[in-house]
């Protein structure tokens, strides 16, 4: 079996990976190409162009980007029609994938769209292109059943593959001890986001946080664990601006070690936030994007809520700091508050465990469930 893959950034190659390891217990044999991250590639997956090219996120960057992007999006059409793979599956980057997806599966090739489209939280006028483009939805969240069922598209639940992997009971002491932080206390993780546009926006605010956070509380200890080199050579250029006595260490990877180990996190909104709640790791949320992108955001957005633990649980368990709301002195505010606060890190806990119960399902038996629902729509 050969299947074409697009990932767009390392929360897509993790999901990626999932693919693989789950296609391989029914197809050993099986092949992926089309863009993979590195912990998809380290499976054996081709990638023809660098993930990193597709990870941009807001309006003004992403009309920056356009042109490289619809160049990447013709070449690999052109690929793919010229040689069909038996299946594409587009992991999560919608508003990329989904173009690809309609001209694959005009051709006769079936799409799946793995994780699907937030049409929950905006932009619910996309299930009819949702409809043109897949074969069918690989859904991570139990409550996007009856709206992608409703608009007539076929949904499989596959959970969250993180809650299948992430224990429920977290040895913090063991955590601590794998990264050598000693009688450090607290530990707080800086998770500022996985995207160039993501640090640019987040480095100073995260590290002017951190500062104030610093006075508090004399010993604290920060620890920033980074996706790639680039991304920690971009949070480095501000730390070294940063005053002397700031005890942050900058790591490359280790996220899932760094949440284990630390009393609070602070997190840009994405999937580090659902990581930080599977890992019992209380927090706060937060996010800037541009001025106008926030602007055109709030006017399409239907959720209540902008963080996907609140979001899934329906409820506000995290406090979230967005765009003006986010500033040093209020994030700086609220991180103490909970590190004061020992029952409100109780409950926020307690609150994350019941999040564990609703994703963890088989992963691997949910994706070869909707691959061969895939595979039979298709013929």
């Amino acid at each position: 079996m050969r299947i074409g893959v697009v990932a767009g950034e390392a929360s897509g190659d993790a999901l990626g990976a999932t693919l693989i390891e789950a296609v391989r217990m029914r197809y050993p044999e099986a092949v992926f190409e089309g863009i993979a991250g590195p912990r998809m590639q380290a499976l054996g997956a081709r990638s023809l162009f660098p993930m990193e090219m597709l990870s941009v996120r807001g309006y003004l960057e992403v009309l920056r980007a356009l042109p490289a992007l619809l160049s990447i999006r013709r070449q690999l059409i052109r690929h793919f029609l010229a040689s069909p793979p038996d299946l594409f599956v587009g992991i999560d980057a919608p508003d990329f994938n989904l173009a690809l997806e309609k001209r694959l599966k005009h051709a006769g090739i079936p799409t799946l769209q793995m994780v699907a489209p937030t049409v929950w939280a905006w932009r619910a006028n996309r299930l009819p292109a949702i409809r043109e483009a897949v074969s069918g939805v690989l859904s991570i969240f139990p409550f996007e059943r009856p709206i992608f069922e409703g608009a007539g598209i076929p949904i499989t639940d596959i959970g969250h593959p993180l809650a299948q992997q992430i224990p429920e009971q977290i040895d913090r002491a063991a955590a601590r001890q794998g990264l050598a932080l000693g009688e450090a206390t607290p530990i707080v993780a800086l998770l500022p986001g996985s995207r160039i546009s993501e640090i640019e926006f987040h480095a100073q605010l995260f590290v002017d946080t951190a500062a104030l956070l610093k006075q508090r509380f004399p010993h604290a200890c920060f620890l920033v664990p980074l996706v790639n080199r680039r991304t920690r050579g971009l949070f480095e250029q501000v730390l070294q601006r940063a005053p002397v006595n700031l005890d942050i260490r900058v790591l490359e990877g280790q996220a899932h070690e760094v949440l284990s180990a630390a009393d609070v996190a602070l997190v840009a909104s994405g999937t580090a936030t659902l990581e930080a709640a599977l890992l019992k790791c209380p927090m706060v949320i937060t996010y800037r994007l541009s001025a106008l992108t926030a602007w055109l955001v709030r006017r399409r957005a239907t959720a209540r809520f902008f963080g996907l633990p609140n979001i899934i649980l329906n409820r506000d368990v995290v406090p979230e700091m967005i765009q003006e709301a986010a500033t040093p002195e209020a994030l700086a505010a609220r991180l103490a508050d909970i590190l004061n606060d020992p029952a409100a890190q109780r409950a926020m806990v307690q609150a994350f465990v019941q999040l564990h119960h609703l994703l963890r399902t088989d992963s691997h038996q949910g994706i070869l469930k909707g691959i061969a629902q895939a595979l039979q729509h298709a013929s």
